[in-house]
């Protein structure tokens, strides 16, 4: 099969969307909590969270172009915190609920069933399910002028395991261990198999397998 340029043009709007954001591969699935000054909590599914850099500690997404209310947004401006919660198996129908267009004062947890959570000196809900919670401080938004879509960046300043050996000796997080899922497009989730671990890649040196070792702080008994 070839589809070009023309074939995608001509294409109605689903089935144009349906098969564009099945092209990236597997993305990954957040749930974005967060409130407004006035504490009106929001929770949103998002598939496009991605790793900026380690140093300062990065993390970005992309945000739906900003012509109708996107309360995720606004919110992450108003007030600049905001959570990224993983979503795993047990959560993937509630998760994929909020992406339903709620009135601003509806809260996602409460109509899809699921947990605000407050931890530490965050003022944004974490979801309480969630097994990786990760709080983040908004450092910049962008506007992308080719499609009008917003890019935000953020540092991550606190994070949190529910499962402590899923946190390994050398900082690798076992997303597998906390069941986390992926997605396809914009509507398939997917559970994961491990493949490999690789060394880092060098020319002068074969590649070899590393293991994934819990911390042995974490392995001792209570």
């Amino acid at each position: 099969m070839h589809i070009c340029s023309t074939d995608i043009d001509n294409l109605d709007k689903l089935t144009r969307v349906n098969l564009i954001n099945s092209l990236s591969g597997f993305k990954s699935a957040n749930l974005i909590g967060t409130a407004d000054k006035r504490g009106q909590e929001n929770l949103s599914i998002v598939s496009s969270v991605f790793h900026i850099g380690a140093n300062p500690p990065l993390i970005g997404m992309i945000i739906r172009p900003h012509s109708v209310p996107r309360h995720t947004l606004e919110n992450i401006i108003e007030t600049g915190v905001y959570t990224i919660n993983h979503v795993h198996n047990e959560i993937i129908e509630q998760a994929h609920q909020t992406s339903a267009r709620y009135d601003k004062h509806i809260s996602e947890f409460d109509a899809v069933g699921l947990q605000a959570q407050y931890k530490g000196s965050c003022k944004a809900p974490f979801v309480l399910q969630s097994k990786l919670k990760i709080a983040v401080k908004l450092m910049s938004t962008q506007t992308i002028e080719l499609n009008q879509t917003e890019l935000v960046i953020g540092q991550i300043t606190d994070i949190y395991l529910e499962d402590d050996l899923a946190y390994c000796d050398d900082g690798f997080v076992d997303l597998e261990r906390l069941n986390t899922v992926t997605l396809s497009g914009l509507d398939r989730y997917h559970s994961t198999s491990a493949l490999a671990r690789l060394s880092y890649a060098k020319c002068d040196k074969p590649l070899s397998h590393v293991a994934v070792s819990p911390k042995l702080k974490a392995q001792k008994e209570p």
